[in-house]
């Protein structure tokens, strides 16, 4: 796997990216759920790639490390040095900025979906965000600030408190609308997770929906 220059303490980041430069010039970030760089993330970055034709890059933000226990994957999101995480991300635009996309967007799920909005807020070179299911804490963004296109996929069974569930939902619209930030929030008859297959909350007609609302989204906004 090939690494780029990061910021984070932790050195060089590892990625996988698919797509072709010399066919498009939309470049998408796509951030990880709480179990690492797994078999399911990288094959939603390939799938969103084709859907809209765009260069998707997938950062390891784990250093390698992935797990299918919830436990485990607590203990990892938990252990996230979210600050390094949010210098990974930056490194992941840069990189595909400097192999010529002239706009980079980023999109995760769960803890990428949080990602997401803290990069939105503090990493200059992404153009446009989507969050799925994710909120970041306040000390790590204030989403208030955000001045890029933004879109919000969430489920409204969504039962992780304090994270994105619909109280935290209804928390994180305010302050979007308090900051005047130009967005998009679609709400799913669904729980959290609901767009990875391996996932018991799995729905697809909402996961069909939501991805080709992102899709659409990035081609309009990248």
């Amino acid at each position: 796997m090939d690494s780029f220059e990061s910021g984070n303490k932790l050195g060089k980041c590892p990625y996988k990216i698919s797509g072709d430069v010399s066919k498009t010039k939309k470049g998408l970030i796509v951030l990880q759920e709480w179990w690492g760089l797994n078999d399911q993330i990288k094959n939603v970055a390939v799938s969103i790639g084709n859907m809209g034709n765009f260069v998707t890059l997938v950062p390891d933000l784990y250093r390698g490390k992935k797990t299918t226990d919830n436990e485990e994957a607590g203990h990892f999101m938990g252990n996230l040095d979210w600050e390094g995480a949010v210098l990974d991300i930056q490194g992941a635009a840069k990189k595909l900025k400097s192999m010529g996309c002239t706009k980079v967007g980023v999109t995760g799920f769960c803890m990428g979906g949080a990602l997401s909005l803290a990069s939105a807020v503090r990493v200059s070179e992404i153009d446009a965000a989507a969050s799925f299911y994710g909120i970041p804490g306040d000390g790590l963004a204030d989403v208030s600030k955000i001045r890029i296109p933004l879109q919000c996929h969430f489920g409204t069974k969504d039962a992780v408190e304090g994270f994105s569930c619909p109280k935290s939902q209804a928390k994180l619209r305010e302050k979007l609308d308090n900051g005047k930030v130009a967005y998009d929030f679609f709400s799913y008859d669904a729980g959290h997770a609901f767009t990875n297959e391996t996932s018991p909350n799995y729905y697809k007609d909402c996961s069909d929906l939501a991805l080709g609302r992102l899709v659409d989204f990035m081609n309009k906004n990248l």
